[in-house]
């Protein structure tokens, strides 16, 4: 069974701004914006989210959530160019 996301949104529990649009990533451009304008991927584009938003939520989880995404994102990257 899949979740249904309007329910979830429209729950009188749940606050709609909250799930749409929370707080640590309004701060100027949304991160999705963001990251969808500069073509990136999965990797590099949470490298972007974790970094944005760790003073408003998670803190030093959030740089260590990163560096995991970049280190993955080098090692990648590298084996690209190693491979080409």
């Amino acid at each position: 069974m899949g979740c249904d996301n309007n329910k979830i949104i429209n729950s009188p529990d749940i606050k709609s701004d909250a799930v749409v649009h929370p707080n640590h990533y309004n701060k100027g451009i949304e991160c999705w914006d963001y990251t969808t304008s500069h073509d990136m991927g999965f990797l590099d584009g949470n490298v972007v989210k974790y970094v944005t938003r760790f003073k408003h939520k998670n803190g030093l989880q959030d740089l260590a959530k990163a560096k995991q995404y970049l280190d993955k994102l080098i090692e990648v990257e590298s084996s690209r160019i190693k491979n080409s």
